[in-house]
């Protein structure tokens, strides 16, 4: 089958605006792509108490992101000025949100776009992002999967009730209802085999960051932890989905060998996606905002590589 590929929609960085997210939005249903992405960023912090995950320095934490459109409102917007491209989540730091009130606005925006949402979470890792939340580190792990069992109740039937170790929900009618029965599928993301195999027993499917893996076998690694956690969780691993987010810009020239997955140029990136589809990569999308790419640019990049693939 042919890999699914989409675009970021422009909610970050010295492009982020309304009509540039509604001019990416149609240009990329109106050029045949699969789907749209945001991304989940609460503050830029000026001394940041961890460093950035793809780089060893403190200082490295990306400009783009002292300027981010919350992603839900973002993906409101989008789904308003389209009608059939799919819109997702990549990611969602849940756990800054209660699941009830988090829960209610992916239905919302389920309903509103028409049963099209993806919702990609995280349990985020930010010490700084955190203490401005007032939400221990120590919620990560259990009760981050608490949290998506909590999610998942809000999306059914009602009367809804939950009651766990973290979060507790009263029996009652909670509305509305998503389009999508059982609700958005849910795809978790992280860096670290936990999150993997966390991915594999409780998910809907896995988003991993493209960019920051440095080579194909580490690529088939992350996918086969996934897999083989779904697995031995009794589940179907090969109907669960995987995407894969790139987060740099398209390069104009070729770039020597070797280089890491997902990167180049155009004929290079299509060579990348046929080799991520058959490790198991079902859908890839791109993301210049990064590197503050004109949205002009990203939509003559994207579809370039689109007529290659």
């Amino acid at each position: 089958m042919k890999i699914k590929l989409g675009i970021a929609l422009p909610q970050i960085g010295k492009w982020a605006s309304p009509r540039a997210i509604v001019q990416v939005a149609q240009g990329a249903e109106n050029m045949g792509l699969d789907s749209l992405w945001v991304l989940d960023r609460a503050l830029l912090p000026v001394r940041p108490s961890d460093p950035w995950p793809a780089s060893s320095s403190r200082a490295a934490w990306p400009e783009a992101y002292g300027v981010t459109f919350d992603p839900i409102e973002t993906l409101t917007l989008a789904a308003a000025k389209t009608e059939k491209i799919r819109i997702g989540t990549a990611i969602v730091d849940a756990l800054y949100t209660p699941p009830i009130i988090l829960g209610r606005r992916f239905s919302t925006l389920d309903v509103i776009s028409g049963g099209r949402v993806t919702a990609g979470l995280s349990q985020g890792w930010s010490r700084d992002e955190f203490a401005a939340m007032s939400i221990p580190l120590s919620r990560r792990g259990r009760g981050f999967e608490e949290y998506v069992g909590a999610l998942r109740a809000v999306w059914g039937p009602d009367p809804v009730s939950f009651s766990g170790r973290f979060y507790s929900i009263p029996e009652s009618r909670i509305g509305p209802k998503p389009i999508q029965q059982g609700g958005p599928p849910i795809l978790l993301g992280g860096n670290s085999p936990a999150a993997f195999e966390r991915a594999g027993r409780i998910a809907d499917g896995l988003v991993v960051g493209g960019a920051s893996i440095p080579s194909w076998e580490k690529f088939r690694e992350i996918i086969d932890r996934f897999r083989t956690s779904a697995s031995a969780s009794g589940r179907n691993s090969s109907g669960l989905e995987i995407v894969s987010s790139v987060n740099r810009a398209i390069s104009g020239s070729r770039l020597a060998e070797p280089r890491q997955p997902l990167s180049g140029d155009i004929e290079q990136m299509a060579e990348d996606l046929s080799i991520a589809s058959s490790i198991g990569v079902g859908h890839v999308f791109i993301n210049m905002n990064f590197a503050q790419v004109p949205v002009d640019t990203q939509l003559t990049l994207v579809r370039e590589l689109m007529d290659n693939i």
